[in-house]
């Protein structure tokens, strides 16, 4: 071994490399890590001492893999006495952690965890490598041990294959980061105990390794002296990678993959060599430091591909990773993937396109195995059995999670750098979406510039930050307890108020728990206006939800979004009932009043369909209910775009859009009322105006019930003006709630129409003219209506004359367009 030292000493002399003395290291063994240590030591580790060597010298191949061999070997030695070393740090480890769970710990079990950070994980590291190598040395020692097949000693050299060791190795080097900047803190902690602790003391004082070898002697360490071990490790790493690859012709099976190994471990140690020297020293603008605003698991999408990331927003900068769990044998570990400075950086989200009919069959399997686990999860609580099926039934569930996570997220944001790079990743909560980008937005405000960053060494810093910050890699809900809801959740959108200009606007709602079903729901988009209403109820089946989240959302005419504001609300219970309860939440600047009611029940596997019921051809009442309003959806949404847009279309209502138009709109209503809506903002004006009076005129029963018609042709013959106008009304009266707050919101509306008639041609008899035949219809002896028929060419003279009186009245009631959803006493209003 001292021929091998002796050597080794020679050969780093002549690459002007400085040694330390045999005596000094003695000293050094025993010695304590100064304050200064990380940045002493690598301090003479210049970029020149661990360049990529030449192009192989002109030693001839046989002498060179002699020289490889050698090196080898020492490194191996050198290896072995290192695995000692970390055995020794590690020994007392257990019995400081059984002691910290007892009335007198030496060390309480934050300071062991800060102590003994990544010593385990070095060691298994260091021992992989080691086993593997001395495999292969042994292994070769045996092919050549015949003196007869010198002459072979080139070819079995070529066949020694170490360099996926090194690669392997040094693609973990990372653990050293997180050691070396967590060193100060654990050499802190041991000096402090040594000084308040006795026992500590005794044991810090006096570590011993057993050397090997036939006199079983022991050395003693200090156990700083043991800590610095690793700092001493990670710099020698590079130092022997060069010299194994100085010694490996360029034609061996090697050379790569070593060359590899030395340029990953070059940068890393560059790191670690800024990060020990400057860390106080990374300063940004504004004497701000860079730091850890907000972390969390995303969907990467840049690449065409989804790829679950592990995302880290400091002060000046994105760093994206590639996070990848502890395995058997494994710690956890980060890699690089991709990092963005915030200088100048902009952001832009957008909703997902609609999913296929086939996206939503995969979206709908998944779910439905994923409430079958739920099921089995809550069968096998209880007995020993029970746990073990419950434990795997909870890890199918997070790995279905992971895929409705990964490859169904409806939301995007995008990331545009001034250097043309740009990134999107993806996020199935549209409300964690906007933290990200409020979290972003503000550094970008106060226009930071970056420093340079290492990022290995970031990179590396990583595993310590997810023990701190641990963000949740799962949304499943750990703690069920009797104030989650499990059963129907309604949510009941009235109105808003606050904006400070006009605006397309719409809320959206999320609710927690399991994943079975779609965790959100929005209203459709508003009127440009600035007090947008929608009386629109939304239905959520939830299990093991604990928050509502509103966010309130302004849709420009390019498509752009952007959030208004948003709130949490704690669901409770215990508070909620089937009883509506009224509440005003504060979304930033804008107040949105909701209502809110819950009824729990047992769930029922998730429906595959997703399709809406439709709302053409199906009685008013139906649609009403189904809607959980008076007047329905279609009926508002075409009267407030025509008022928005077609106040002066000449012939509004007269004019007919094209029939392709209206059958696209009839469909979509039909189908999708968000869509339908969409789509309503950019049709022809006066297909808007056909695909109401198409949705009239297709009423099973008309909006005037038919019994009413021979009542509403006899008041017609009432001479007085006053009295027939007040007739009309009374019958009014008698009609079902959706049909007259229906027809009244009509005519209010026909009535506003009307107003422009000196530019849109149309007045209250040609709007009379138009709607009177789909409005009321005569009764059909052959269908079973009693009572005299009225003749066919009085028919439409009817039809029209009642429309048009009612038109005429000045003092028609309001329209109430939504139920009353605040039957509690008092509105709760929520400033959030």
């Amino acid at each position: 071994m001292m021929d091998i030292y002796q050597e080794a000493v020679r050969y780093l002399e002549s690459e002007h490399v400085p040694v330390v003395a045999e005596a000094e290291a003695d000293v050094l063994e025993e010695d304590v890590f100064q304050e200064e240590a990380v940045s002493c030591l690598l301090s003479p580790l210049h970029s020149e001492s661990i360049d990529f060597p030449e192009s192989p010298t002109s030693r001839s191949p046989e002498e060179m893999l002699e020289r490889r061999l050698v090196v080898l070997r020492g490194i191996l030695e050198s290896e072995e006495v290192y695995l000692r070393e970390l055995e020794a740090l590690l020994m007392p480890m257990k019995a400081l952690w059984a002691s910290a769970g007892t009335s007198q710990p030496v060390l309480s079990s934050r300071q062991v965890q800060t102590v003994f950070y990544q010593v385990p994980e070095l060691r298994d590291l260091h021992q992989s490598f080691y086993s593997g190598l001395k495999a292969r040395l042994s292994e070769h020692c045996q092919t050549e041990s015949s003196p007869a097949e010198e002459r072979e000693m080139s070819h079995t050299g070529f066949q020694l294959m170490v360099g996926d060791l090194f690669l392997k190795m040094v693609n973990q080097i990372g653990l050293y980061g997180g050691f070396i900047g967590n060193y100060e803190e654990a050499v802190e902690v041991v000096r402090k105990c040594m000084q308040s602790d006795p026992r500590f003391q005794a044991l810090a004082e006096s570590m011993m390794s057993n050397n090997n070898g036939s006199d079983k002697t022991r050395t003693k360490y200090t156990f700083e002296a043991l800590l610095y071990r690793p700092l001493d490790r990670v710099t020698k790493t590079t130092l022997v990678l060069r010299d194994v690859l100085k010694a490996t012709p360029a034609e061996h099976g090697d050379y790569a993959s070593l060359q590899e190994a030395l340029r990953l471990s070059r940068s890393f140690l560059s790191g670690v060599n800024e990060s020990s020297q400057c860390k106080r020293e990374v300063t940004l603008s504004h004497g701000m430091r860079r730091k850890l605003m907000r972390d969390g698991f995303v969907v990467d999408a840049s690449e065409g591909e989804h790829s679950l990331r592990h995302l880290f927003l400091y002060t000046d900068l994105l760093l994206c990773t590639r996070y990848k769990h502890a395995s058997r044998g494994k710690p956890d570990s980060y890699r690089f993937c991709w990092y963005l400075p915030l200088a100048g950086l902009k952001l832009r989200w957008v909703a997902e396109q609609e999913r296929s009919q086939d996206t939503h069959h995969r979206l709908h399997a998944i779910r439905a195995k994923m409430f079958l686990l739920r099921q089995q999860l809550q069968q096998h609580k209880a007995g020993s059995r029970g746990i073990s099926l419950a434990a795997r039934a909870r890890k199918k569930l997070e790995q279905m999670e992971l895929m409705l996570l990964t490859h169904f997220p409806p939301y995007r944001l995008e990331l545009h750098s001034p250097s043309d790079k740009s990134y999107t990743f993806l996020l199935s909560s549209l409300y964690e979406l906007e933290e990200w980008r409020e979290a972003i937005h503000k550094l970008t405000a106060d226009n930071i510039e970056t420093v340079p960053p290492d990022l290995l060494t970031l990179t590396s810093a990583c595993v310590k930050l997810r023990m701190t910050q641990q963000p949740p890699l799962h949304s499943l809900n750990s703690v069920e307890d009797e104030q989650s809801l499990c059963g129907t959740l309604g949510v009941a959108i009235h109105s808003a108020c606050g904006l400070q200009q006009p605006a397309c606007v719409y809320v959206c709602v999320e609710v927690d728990g399991y994943e079975f079903y779609d965790k959100q729901a929005q209203t459709h988009s508003s009127i440009r206006s600035l007090n947008p209403h929608w009386d629109q109820e939304l239905s959520l089946q939830v299990d093991g939800a604990h928050h509502l989240r509103v966010l309130c959302v302004s849709q420009s005419v390019g498509q752009d979004y952007t959030v208004l504001g948003k709130a949490s609300v704690q669901l409770d219970s215990k508070t909620l009932n089937k009883r509506w309860r009224r509440q005003t939440l504060q979304l930033g600047e804008v107040e949105v009043t909701l209502s809110l009611k819950y009824c729990p029940h047992p769930l029922e596997p998730p429906s595959s369909t997703t399709q809406e019921l439709p709302v053409f051809c199906v009685p008013i009442e139906t649609v009403a209910h189904q809607e959980g309003v008076l007047v329905p959806h279609v009926v508002r949404c075409c009267v407030e775009e025509v008022e928005r847009r077609g106040m002066d279309e000449v012939g509004i209502y007269r004019i007919s859009g094209a029939t392709s138009d209206i059958g696209a709109l009839k469909a979509a209503f039909n189908s999708n009322l968000r869509e339908a809506v969409t789509r309503l903002r950019s049709a022809e004006v006066n297909a808007v105006s056909g695909v109401l009076k198409l949705y009239f005129r297709e009423l099973p029963e008309p909006l005037i019930p038919t019994e009413m018609f021979q009542r509403l042709a006899r008041t017609l013959e009432i001479q007085d003006i006053n009295s027939r106008l007040v007739s009309l009304l009374s019958l009014l009266q008698s009609c079902p709630d959706p049909n007259r707050h229906t027809f009244l919101y009509l005519l209010h509306h026909l009535q506003r129409v009307s107003e422009n008639q000196d530019v849109n041609k149309m007045s209250m008899m040609n709007l009379a003219t138009v709607f009177g035949p789909s409005l009321l219809r005569p009764p059909v002896v052959k269908l079973g209506h009693n009572g005299p028929t009225v003749d066919i060419s009085q028919e439409v003279v009817v039809q029209v004359q009642v429309v048009f009186w009612y038109l005429q009245c000045n003092n028609l009631p309001e329209a109430q367009t939504s139920l009353q959803h605040d039957t509690d006493a008092e509105d709760e209003t929520t400033h959030i």
